[in-house]
């Protein structure tokens, strides 16, 4: 991958994210946000044999229809993009750009708001863009797997093959993914009698398939708990901060509530790395985490009294609430990457001297 891909696309975030709120027409998210996109991809937006503005889509007895960027490779068109002001849905205007795709003879397609970037192909049906995209990319939150997909776009990456290798699996993972989630939801009859049957050989009434349904609700519910309680256990290494592990089931009125918040990875790696700034002065049996709904909270002797910081991740703009100043008189300070959090090493070893 590119090294300075994922660092521009981070920075043309932070360019909208300030940005947008100036940003009144289409035309301006175009300048402000599409064009440096396209840069970031490696594409000249000033040579006009590779980027092509307002380029001429005739649509049967329509003519002069244009359509906001063409991207050329070898002089044919192999990236179509069709723009909307940032704060339109970036779903909600495809069929425009489904019969731009018709008449051009690109393979890709991309629908975006400056930034939400939707990706189309025609995996379906030859030339006859698919409903919908194979690939989103929101710059709001990047991972490294989109940014692997994302350099076969680039002009220097630009590979035909692994893109459509990618697409097609993509799109299939999309749709076997969104019916996991449903049947985690509200289990079907299909699923419930599929698991059923590889231990109960009765027939299976209305009755007991309505009991059948709950326990598979509870099941699926019980498996998500724990695995997240497996995940908090192993990478924390604190087990009074992992959820207690749900009591199996014994009757179907037993509720199992599914948890209001999830740690995410980078909780876990921003509270690691604090917890190293820490370890020069304390002992790592004094460190507590504490995840809640708006916060990762980092504690000392896992005393709510003592906080020594908290992460505010769950935004766009990532910060860092420091408490040097005293407990009541937090200061949050806002990250552009992880590691930024070592240079608040005085502010963090401030805040545990003053609690000694």
């Amino acid at each position: 991958m590119e090294p300075d891909l994922k660092l521009k696309l981070e920075q043309l975030h932070q360019r909208v994210d300030v940005l947008k709120d100036q940003i009144n027409t289409e035309e301006a998210t175009k300048n402000a946000f599409v064009m440096p996109f396209i840069q970031i991809l490696g594409y000249d937006i000033f040579n006009p044999t590779e980027v092509i503005p307002e380029f001429i889509c005739d649509i049967g007895t329509k003519k002069g229809e244009k359509v906001d960027y063409v991207i050329k490779r070898d002089n044919e068109p192999i990236l179509i993009i069709e723009c909307k002001h940032w704060k339109q849905n970036a779903d909600a205007h495809n069929s425009q750009l489904h019969r731009y795709f018709h008449v051009s003879k690109a393979r890709f397609g991309v629908l975006t708001n400056g930034h939400i970037y939707n990706f189309y192909a025609d995996l379906e049906k030859p030339n006859i863009m698919d409903e919908k995209p194979f690939f989103t990319l929101d710059l709001s939150n990047l991972k490294e797997s989109s940014l692997k997909i994302l350099e076969n776009f680039t002009k220097h990456g630009y590979n035909l093959e692994g893109i459509l290798d990618s697409a097609e699996a993509l799109k299939y993972i999309k749709a076997i993914r969104s019916e996991f989630e449903k049947e985690l939801q509200e289990p079907s009859d299909e699923m419930v009698k599929l698991l059923v049957s590889k231990f109960f050989d009765k027939p299976l009434t209305a009755t007991r398939m309505a009991t059948f349904r709950e326990y598979t609700k509870k099941a699926f519910s019980n498996s998500i708990n724990e695995s997240i309680s497996f995940r908090l256990k192993n990478a924390l290494n604190m087990n009074e901060s992992v959820p207690k592990t749900i009591e199996p089931v014994d009757a179907v009125e037993e509720t199992v509530d599914t948890p209001k918040f999830i740690t995410t990875e980078e909780e876990i790696e921003g509270s690691q790395i604090v917890k190293a700034i820490l370890r020069e002065i304390l002992p790592a049996s004094r460190i507590a985490f504490r995840d809640t709904q708006s916060y990762f909270g980092v504690l000392l002797d896992d005393n709510n009294r003592k906080p020594i910081c908290r992460l505010h991740f769950n935004a766009a703009t990532k910060y860092i609430e420091l408490f040097h100043n005293g407990k009541d008189n937090g200061e949050r300070k806002p990250l552009s990457s992880l590691d930024e959090i070592y240079g608040f090493k005085g502010e963090l070893h401030s805040t545990i001297k003053n609690y000694e």
